[in-house]
């Protein structure tokens, strides 16, 4: 039997998950970080983008839309303002901030200031970037 460590991911609003894995897959605010049983204790700010945990060899994707990650010696715990299952994304929705985005940036529009238009954007782009994932694994 592999050797597992308990994930909790927490959205403001509900849980998400909670369960044994075998692995935790991040985006960490310098860049992809994966947390493996015994994992040294850890805090860090997570970017919009996904999250993957490998349970059993099969590998589950979840979207947040940032938040932090905490690892204690057997506990993972994933703290979101959003937080869903990759499947549970709305493509359309992603698609139209993304251009509601791009053209707030393009055009400098007073209604939204230059840093909530990057936020949206990497938002939008972290989602579109989850279903992609989430398409090509399926396919395996």
């Amino acid at each position: 039997m592999a050797m597992t460590i308990h994930v909790d991911i927490v959205s403001a609003e509900k849980e998400i998950f909670s369960g044994l894995v075998e692995a935790v897959f991040a985006s960490a605010s310098m860049g992809e970080i994966g947390i493996y049983p015994r994992h040294t204790p850890l805090l860090t700010t997570l970017k919009p983008g996904e999250v993957r945990v490998l349970n059993n060899g099969k590998e589950e994707q979840f979207y947040v839309s940032g938040g932090m990650l905490e690892v204690q010696p057997h506990v993972v715990t994933i703290l979101a303002d959003t937080a869903m299952r990759a499947d549970d994304v709305d493509e359309a929705a992603a698609i139209a901030a993304k251009e509601a985005a791009e053209r707030s940036l393009a055009n400098n529009e007073a209604t939204m200031d230059y840093t909530e238009a990057q936020a949206k954007l990497a938002e939008a782009m972290a989602q579109l970037r989850s279903i992609e994932r989430m398409r090509k694994n399926a396919g395996r």
